[in-house]
């Protein structure tokens, strides 16, 4: 772990993809299956990892190439119906994450996650593949509501937290959840075992970079503990 500087937070907010779960080999499967019924070539798994992270609409507008601009909401559609269907195919927790909740549920610390994928989906993945860990909030993209990296949740969530953002942790692995955690004024942490790397993480305002998930418990207050 670097960069810690004795920092403390008493509240956390995960980012999805990448952070808590590995998701990437669905969400690639899903659009180059689309991808391959639109006649558009399809991408190697590393594509996807810089692809993914701001919504299904940027996802898509990366897919397709320049100059079929105009398949992008064909393809948008397909893939929402596509990895709906097959968005547990392969996913799974990163090893120690499910570890890593329990430590942190156990110390009483509130817990939330906020993603950009669509809202029913975060919820869903969620729901399936961490069944005993009971966040306080998980929030996806809504119609209407701004999408990270716009604060404007994440603050909103540390008030369901009962957290000044100031006190609040903002765990993710691209560009987009340490400019939420800038924005939002929250501690931005970088985890080095999902879908981008360390400088990226660093260089859009990461304060800590995690190794491994149970590293995590250290930052947590004092104060954080509850009866």
């Amino acid at each position: 772990m670097h960069g810690e500087d004795a920092m403390r937070v008493d509240a956390l907010i995960f980012d999805l993809d990448g952070t808590l779960a590995n998701t990437l080999d669905d969400i690639a499967d899903s659009m180059n299956v689309v991808l391959g019924r639109f006649g558009l070539p399809t991408h190697g798994r590393d594509a996807y990892r810089v692809f993914v992270g701001e919504g299904v609409a940027k996802l898509a507008e990366r897919a397709v190439p320049p100059d079929r601009a105009d398949l992008v909401k064909a393809v948008i559609s397909a893939f929402r119906e596509r990895y709906a269907e097959h968005m547990l195919d392969q996913a799974a927790p990163y090893p120690g994450v499910p570890d890593l909740l329990d430590a942190l549920a156990g110390r009483g610390v509130p817990l939330a996650v906020l993603s950009n994928k669509p809202d029913a989906l975060t919820a869903h993945i969620v729901r399936a593949i961490f069944p005993r860990t009971r966040f306080s909030a998980v929030r996806g993209q809504r119609e209407g509501v701004p999408r990270k990296p716009d604060p404007t949740v994440a603050i909103a969530l540390a008030r369901e937290l009962a957290t000044d953002p100031r006190d609040c942790g903002f765990v993710g692995d691209t560009r987009t959840d340490m400019e939420t955690a800038v924005a939002a004024g929250m501690v931005a942490i970088g985890v080095l075992w999902g879908f981008r790397d360390r400088a990226e993480l660093v260089e859009h305002g990461a304060k800590v970079l995690l190794e491994r998930p149970e590293q995590l418990v250290s930052l947590v207050g004092d104060g954080a503990a509850r009866a």
